[in-house]
């Protein structure tokens, strides 16, 4: 059969090196290394190299690379190569295109486009390893006004709420998606910084029930696992109506990921797909979604912070505000370039609006209806780092989830493969033999020392632009300037240009 396609990846054996070892054999989920019929020569098959570069990693000579494999098309801007390839697999077999992890496209990273501020003579900088710094965060709904007694103590309710000690959390990957082994990883990394880990809809695994102090628990269309023992063990709960990398879509775990400890956290029977349909079919309104608000909050006694995790689309200020005034305590709002197990490519790389421009315009106005503190707000969709953390806080969030950076600290390549559980770093597979492989006492601590390095970069840049507290950063546009944007793009943002 001519499959059309060439293949993406060439790996290349130096032959004065390679000794034949097999490790690269043994450690190929993928069977691009294999013995010959001697069964002492290692050969490839370059033609199911997904790049994961496990075999480079652990090749004890360095006798192997991956290169990229050109074969030239002939020139044309319109019929690019990669849409002949995929024309040609979707021929093959009359299938969905499905891809993993963020959309690789081009479009602006605003992160980028955006500077900060730094303080100077008259509003003089802060050393943060002499002088106190807050990074601490507070999420949930704030009351409409404080009563205090004559001797100054607060006699006021105050609402469920959740104090972290940094402003980055673990965002929503779901046992199946993930290794259990991963999702460990991130619960005691979670534990450990003081943080939260989500859960994902794919309840809470037996293993885990120490972590529940540090855990969210979502609630999505399928309902899986969710019982009133899960909603509880939790510090918050999250109602998931949209992810970045779908939205307007559900999810789907083949049911080959389905063994029976997934089919017991999701409580659904082995071997079946797991099929989150696209829309809650109990909610069609914003009225139905705060009847399931209250709900959830009568199941926790009114002890949990709910929230509510939505897509980054056109009309998104109006949906962040009908969703506060449904009664949700947080606002997740996911941008489009959020990762994902496993997406329809054409959903992924075509649908939903960056979160910076999603995080400004709710932000604005949630304020300009006066509700800002009725929610707190997350934001969520590529966070690659400790200045784009800083610089979302100043557009308005109160937090951020990451879930990429996270995993490629515990040795994710970015294959972009885990829709396929064949990950050979024991991450986003169910297969015994693969997720052995990730060490959850070796994992844990590489996230820590992620979470720890871009904490301390936090307090450096708050530092520097003279803030030495989170609160006093957050919604803080000033500290920004844009640089290279149109004026719309600055009027969405709520920030001037570089030099004004």
């Amino acid at each position: 059969m001519i499959h059309y396609i060439p293949r993406r990846f060439t790996v290349i054996r130096d032959r004065e090196r390679c000794v034949d070892c097999g490790v690269c054999v043994h450690q190929c989920s993928n069977e691009c290394h294999y013995f010959d019929e001697d069964g002492k020569t290692v050969l490839c098959n370059s033609d199911e190299c997904v790049a994961c570069h496990r075999c480079v990693d652990l090749c004890p000579k360095g006798a192997l690379r991956i290169e990229k494999y050109v074969c030239d098309y002939r020139d044309n801007a319109n019929w690019t190569p990669q849409y002949q390839q995929e024309i040609c697999r979707q021929a093959e077999t009359g299938s969905v295109l499905l891809s993993a992890m963020g959309n690789p496209k081009p479009y602006p990273i605003y992160w980028d486009k955006i500077l900060l501020n730094a303080s100077q003579v008259t509003n003089p900088s802060i050393d943060p390893l002499r002088e106190p710094m807050e990074i601490r965060t507070i999420l949930g709904r704030k009351p409409e006004k404080l009563e205090v007694e004559k001797k100054g103590k607060s006699i006021t309710k105050m609402p469920p709420q959740v104090m972290i000690e940094t402003p980055i959390l673990f965002s929503a990957m779901s046992f199946g998606s993930i290794s259990l082994n991963a999702q460990k990883s991130l619960a005691m990394a979670a534990k450990e910084i003081g943080t939260l880990f989500n859960t994902g809809e794919g309840g809470l695994h037996p293993d885990l029930q120490d972590y529940c102090d540090c855990a969210v628990v979502q609630v999505a269309s399928g309902r899986f696992g969710v019982h009133k023992d899960y909603l509880n063990h939790s510090k918050f709960v999250e109602i998931k109506i949209g992810q970045g990398a779908k939205p307007g879509i559900g999810g789907h775990l083949p049911g080959e990921k389905v063994n029976v400890e997934v089919s017991n956290a999701r409580m659904i029977p082995e071997g079946s797909d797991a099929i989150s349909p696209a829309p809650h079919h109990d909610i069609y309104s914003i009225e139905d979604l705060r009847q399931l608000i209250w709900s959830l909050k009568q199941a926790t006694d009114g002890k949990k912070p709910v929230s509510v995790k939505i897509a980054a689309v056109h009309n998104i200020a109006a949906i962040a505000s009908g969703v506060a005034r449904a009664g949700a305590d947080i606002v997740v709002i996911d941008g489009f370039r959020g990762g994902t197990g496993a997406a329809p490519t054409r959903i992924r790389d075509n649908v939903g609006i960056p979160i910076e421009l999603a995080l400004a315009a709710a932000d604005q106005r949630l304020r300009d209806e006066g509700i800002r503190s009725t929610v707190s707000l997350i934001a969520a969709g590529s966070f690659r780092c400790s200045s784009d953390i800083v610089k979302a806080i100043a557009l308005g969030a109160d937090a951020c989830y990451i879930a990429s950076a996270p995993l490629i600290a515990m040795g994710c390549h970015m294959c972009q493969t885990c829709n396929t559980g064949k990950c050979n770093w024991g991450i986003a597979t169910q297969r015994p033999e693969l997720t052995k492989r990730l060490n959850p006492e070796i994992a844990h601590k590489r996230v820590i020392n992620l979470i720890n390095a871009w904490n301390h970069e936090i307090k450096e840049i708050m530092g520097g632009m003279g803030i030495n507290s989170i609160d006093s950063l957050r919604g803080n546009r000033l500290m920004l300037r844009g640089i290279g944007l149109s004026d719309k793009e600055l009027e969405i943002l709520g920030i001037k240009h570089a030099g004004e």
